[in-house]
């Protein structure tokens, strides 16, 4: 029988495809401990698995998938192309080898991991070649991540399918305020990495004051205020307790105010590689 999360709000993509609003995250999480977190999350209630073939436990990934209660259905998969793979020639290949590691029939949402303009291979020319992913049903959307405003113009000026999404890094110190209404008016949905800025915001006076306010963890008035502002946010933990806690988000709201306040922290101030520079 298919198990619902009706708790956790999805948005629907530009292609049409249902995605839910909170996932779990396994960047930084070793293959060893990659399927029991993974299952944790599933147990708990994530419906939404974020991975790469960068992070090296795309495998675990789709091993705990395949042994989780939850129908495939009812799992949306997302991972990335990695970085050495831009060449046209090469997209359909790792694709397929993503493909082969997950084991899970297909994948629900693959990225571009970064634009890397400056390493000779055009990102348009490998988009192109990303939307043939599409053509074979193994491939749900596609989508992008790190990219700036300049990248996905390009991209929607040059190719046929506009990005469903786009995955950047994204907390209260770099608020993408910009970018964020560009995907917007695009129609392509922004997904927040390092939502937590690596722990960096939770010590902050003005997320513990509204935490103190609402009775709610730091981790959690942030990851509400990234839910409040439409972004698609996935936390990592590879502690039961926390992944419990990151999950907890949706029982209570921030006023209009208290995100405002989140919001005026920002700092445009990066804690990941600049996308305009990593090669």
């Amino acid at each position: 029988m298919a198990t619902s999360t009706p708790s956790v709000p999805s948005l629907t993509l530009n292609n049409g495809v249902a995605i839910p609003q909170l996932g779990f995250g396994v960047f930084q999480v070793a293959p060893a401990d990659t399927k029991r977190v993974t299952l944790d999350a599933l147990e708990v209630g994530y419906r939404h698995i974020d991975t790469a073939e960068m992070y090296r436990n795309e495998a675990e990934v789709g091993q705990a998938v395949r042994e989780s209660s939850i129908d495939r259905a009812d799992i949306f998969v997302t991972s990335k192309l990695n970085n050495p793979f831009h060449h046209p020639d090469q997209v359909e290949r790792a694709c397929a080898g993503t493909l082969d590691a997950l084991d899970i029939g297909y994948i629900d949402l693959f990225l571009i991991h970064w634009p890397l303009p400056t390493i000779g291979i055009d990102y348009l020319d490998t988009w192109k070649a990303m939307e043939g992913l599409l053509d074979g049903g193994r491939v749900r959307a596609i989508g992008v991540s790190n990219f700036q405003i300049a990248h996905l113009q390009r991209l929607i000026d040059g190719a046929s399918v506009v990005p469903a999404v786009n995955q950047i890094e994204l907390h209260p110190y770099l608020t993408q305020d910009e970018l964020r209404a560009f995907d917007r008016a695009h129609g392509i949905a922004t997904e927040a990495w390092s939502p937590i800025a690596r722990g960096k915001v939770l010590t902050d006076p003005v997320v513990t004051a509204i935490a103190s306010e609402t009775g709610r963890s730091p981790a959690q008035v942030v990851l509400r205020w990234q839910l409040q502002r439409g972004e698609i946010v996935f936390p990592k933990s590879i502690t039961r307790s926390r992944i419990v806690e990151n999950f907890a988000l949706f029982d209570f709201a921030l006023s209009d105010e208290q995100v405002v306040s989140i919001t005026a922290l920002n700092r445009n101030k990066r804690i990941g590689p600049d996308p305009d520079t990593l090669a």
